[in-house]
């Protein structure tokens, strides 16, 4: 993407064999009312990294963090994440500086999500506690709905 920097998911093993496949989900067959859904979190260790990683990048002020979900992964869906500009019909959240747009589709699977960055034995990265998850995998970056 050339307005956005991906920001890879690291230190968290898979226990499985299964590939990440990025194709773009389907909208969901009955509109959904995004406005009375709740936004989404971050910790304040995922808003200092983000600040960090938003400045080596030296972006300016209009790009913020864009959190989606694509399709495939170990378990139906995968998160995403990456720098990016508002678009029409994102949901935009201010953290202490920090703007998060999450996009309209992605919204209903990921209302209520915090974000959270975890350092341990295996290694760093984002980790993602997602309430409306029926299913996870052990990557901590994909689940079912």
């Amino acid at each position: 993407m050339a307005d956005g920097l991906n920001i890879e998911h690291h230190g968290h093993a898979h226990e499985h064999g299964h590939e990440h496949a990025h194709a773009e989900q389907n909208a969901p067959a009955q509109p959904i009312d995004t406005a009375s859904l709740p936004d989404v979190k971050l910790t304040p260790k995922a808003i200092e990294m983000v600040r960090k990683m938003h400045a080596k990048e030296a972006l300016g002020v209009e790009h913020g963090m864009r959190i989606g979900v694509v399709g495939g992964g170990c378990s139906g869906f995968q998160y995403s994440l990456n720098f990016d500009t508002h678009k029409d019909g994102d949901r935009v959240t201010d953290f202490d500086g920090v703007r998060v747009l999450v996009d309209e589709i992605s919204l209903p699977y990921i209302a209520g999500t915090t974000l959270d960055y975890v350092e341990g034995l295996h290694g760093a990265g984002f980790r993602f506690d997602n309430p409306r998850a029926s299913r996870t995998c052990g990557c901590g970056s994909s689940f079912s709905a």
